[in-house]
């Protein structure tokens, strides 16, 4: 689904901050990123999102050569990689509902052809009651569940998740991976980037270890 060959990446003219990486997600694997501050995890988050392209090396994306992607292919694209925010990213105008089916309205569906699957996955995420809540008034881990919903809704090919428990106690943490893991079994790839062990310890899954820039891979 994802492939790196000897990838780097420096911004503007500093030191690269990623050097030769080379590896693959595939399609329907778990992983975790991890590595200490600083090591680059979210520069290769961003790579991953297509946020920004390696200045050098090859990604190859769902079939496609990132660097010959144009601002127009991009968003079909982006549409087959769903991502949660360390900082949820929710409007703030707008209701769990609402939020979570924003990535379909913006895509020009009907609220007919979506309204119960975004239901449901609201249900699923454990938000029924706060369906019509705004984020203001949401906690923490409420957040970071309608947020998990958002990435969800359009059935990505891979999420990728930026700390996706920093904000929650350890009981709701393992709610969340429990819901990752019911994703990755109905065939999305999933990317968790954390520094929580005790989160890691919980599943044995592949674990991607960025160390000053270099990755190594445990699996």
């Amino acid at each position: 689904m994802i492939r790196f060959e000897n990838v780097g990446l420096r911004y503007d003219m500093g030191p690269e901050v990623l050097r030769d990486l080379s590896f693959e997600i595939k399609r329907q694997s778990f992983q975790f990123l991890t590595g200490p501050s600083g090591a680059g995890k979210t520069s290769l988050l961003r790579m991953l999102f297509l946020a920004v392209k390696p200045t050098r090396g090859l990604i190859t994306m769902l079939g496609r050569d990132v660097s010959t992607l144009t601002r127009s292919d991009l968003p079909a694209i982006r549409r087959r990689i769903g991502v949660v925010f360390q900082d949820f990213r929710l409007l703030d105008h707008m209701t769990t509902y609402e939020n979570v089916a924003l990535p379909l309205r913006v895509q020009g569906k009907s609220e007919s052809s979506y309204r119960q699957d975004v239901v449901d996955l609201i249900k699923w995420v454990g938000l029924g009651e706060r369906m019509h809540a705004l984020p203001v008034v949401l906690s923490g881990g409420e957040k970071q569940r309608a947020a998990i919903a958002r990435a969800l809704i359009d059935q990505p090919d891979v999420l990728l998740a930026d700390e996706p428990t920093g904000n929650v106690d350890p009981p709701l943490a393992k709610r969340l991976l429990r819901l990752f893991m019911e994703l990755n079994r109905t065939g999305t790839a999933v990317v968790i980037a954390t520094h929580d062990f005790s989160l890691m310890d919980q599943l044995e899954a592949r674990r991607l270890v960025l160390q000053d820039g270099r990755l190594e891979i445990y699996d």
